[in-house]
């Protein structure tokens, strides 16, 4: 098991990165591991609040950010190795 909040960054920089458990919030890890217009789709908040956000990043440091809708996926683990 790893932690999720980490990422992959020995195969980065990534095209998409598609987070299939929800997470509190998006983690900066996971942001700067994506290569200029790559987009990243996560599951924001906790317990029965959640929103699909959808970046793209534009620089090194802009994002544009779409809110899809309310779900409910597992919470996301962090510092489990």
């Amino acid at each position: 098991m790893a932690d999720g909040y980490k990422g992959l960054p020995q195969h980065a920089p990534f095209d998409k990165i598609v987070v299939t458990a929800g997470a509190p919030y998006i983690p900066n890890d996971l942001l700067v591991q994506l290569k200029v217009g790559g987009i990243i789709v996560i599951p924001i908040g906790e317990g029965d609040h959640q929103e699909m956000n959808v970046l793209k990043k534009t620089s090194e440091q802009a994002f544009e950010k779409q809110v899809i809708g309310k779900f409910k996926f597992v919470p996301m683990l962090q510092n489990k190795v």
